[in-house]
């Protein structure tokens, strides 16, 4: 299995990647052995990927993490870097190699000092001799400080460093660095192609993967979790029902409550099995005893780091709420269908009756007014609006129609 087996509905993609990786060993070997570099090459030092949720942008820049990485002798036969089972390739996907440094937005933005020891890594040599790869997952997060730093390090990489950068769109990262990397744009998978996956690398049911993959729109990461996680099923379940729970301003009110108390509680749980373990870790590496005090100094480190945690439960949340409200878009666009007598496909077959009473009990005006209210809020949320008071300005905007 390469690295390139999980991407669906990328090929055209993955034949590129995998050309620029072919030419990134050449350089590493001709390096390595005192042979002349190839005069001509596919590879560069910063690359972006952009494309629709759920389009597989992380997990195309890390299989090409991967592949720069990678160090099966088959390359010296001429098989293609990225053969998936080397140290190399294993570590990088795994988010374990010392030469491959990911970046995650742990609240709304990621902050310069979140780049401050990233950036200073990219100006070294790599540990392993191959590729110092840099990962910014959220690059569209970047602030103006972050964004700076980012690119003044792309503008003089180091010869061996890599930056990939992944957005939904070029315009969403800043014209002077996205004038310095190359740019791929990835489409969204057909659903059939992640009804495939599902089936072929989780051992779903057949009837089951291509109800979530139809659900979820191609999404492959979303419809991953609704076919293997009961919990997303039961949440997903809930939010489809509040389209009927909004007659009265009571009601509408009590569904945007329960809607948040939910994110919440995503958060929660995620903070319970992270936060513990990494105030832990970080107390033992200060050299603080088991239950003991902190030595003199160290205090502000841990601090640092339970701001990012709250961070981290801040993002968690909205994000949670957000995966929701793309749930309601995709119900009120399956209602719209309706009303229009349209032949696409329904996504949320599921609730057909549902969908059927509502569209013959309201307008296509109605139905498109609740679109652009879930879309409002969804722009509230990204503006740190409090989540209650934009979710209850969507029910009520959802009642009113």
């Amino acid at each position: 299995m390469t690295v390139w087996d999980d991407l669906v509905g990328q090929q055209r993609v993955s034949e590129q990647l995998t050309a620029a990786a072919r030419d990134a060993d050449a350089l590493v070997t001709a390096a390595a052995t005192g042979a002349p570099a190839p005069t001509a090459s596919k590879m560069t030092h910063a690359w972006l990927f952009t494309g629709p949720p759920g389009a597989g942008r992380h997990q195309v820049a890390r299989a090409f993490a991967a592949a720069l990485q990678c160090v099966s002798p088959d390359r010296a036969l001429g098989g293609a870097p990225g053969c998936g089972f080397c140290d190399g390739c294993h570590t990088a996907l795994i988010g374990t190699h010392a030469d491959v440094s990911t970046i995650t937005a742990v609240g709304a933005m990621i902050l310069v000092r979140d780049m401050r020891d990233t950036v200073r890594k990219s100006f070294t040599a790599p540990a392993n001799g191959r590729w110092q790869v840099i990962l910014v997952e959220d690059a569209e997060r970047l602030n103006e400080s972050s964004a700076n730093a980012v690119l003044k390090a792309v503008e003089e990489p180091a010869p061996r460093t890599v930056w990939l950068l992944c957005a939904p769109s070029v315009e969403d990262v800043l014209p002077t660095i996205r004038s310095r990397c190359r740019h791929l744009n990835l489409s969204t998978p057909s659903v059939d192609a992640v009804a495939d996956l599902l089936v072929r690398r989780e051992g779903v049911e057949p009837d089951v993967a291509a109800a979530v993959a139809r659900a979820t729109q191609g999404h492959v990461d979303r419809a991953r979790r609704l076919a293997t996680d009961p919990a997303a099923r039961e949440r997903r379940a809930a939010v489809l029902k509040l389209p009927l729970r909004v007659d009265d301003v009571g009601s509408a009110l009590k569904a945007a409550q329960e809607l948040v108390d939910a994110a919440a509680e995503d958060a929660r749980q995620l903070a319970e099995q992270m936060d513990t373990k990494e105030t832990d870790e970080l107390k033992a590496a200060l050299g603080a005893a088991q239950g003991g005090r902190l030595p003199r100094g160290t205090a502000s480190v841990v601090k640092d780091l339970e701001d990012m945690q709250k961070r981290r439960r801040t993002r968690t949340q909205r994000d949670s709420l957000d995966v929701a409200l793309t749930d309601l878009t995709s119900f009120y666009r399956d209602v719209l269908a309706l009303q229009l007598g349209s032949r696409v496909a329904l996504a949320n077959t599921d609730a057909e009756d549902t969908l059927e009473r509502l569209a013959r009990g309201s307008s296509p005006e109605s139905t498109l007014r609740r679109i652009e209210s879930i879309a409002a809020c969804r722009d509230a949320l990204d503006r740190n609006v409090a989540p209650l008071l934009a979710v209850e300005a969507m029910t009520m905007a959802l009642r009113a129609g």
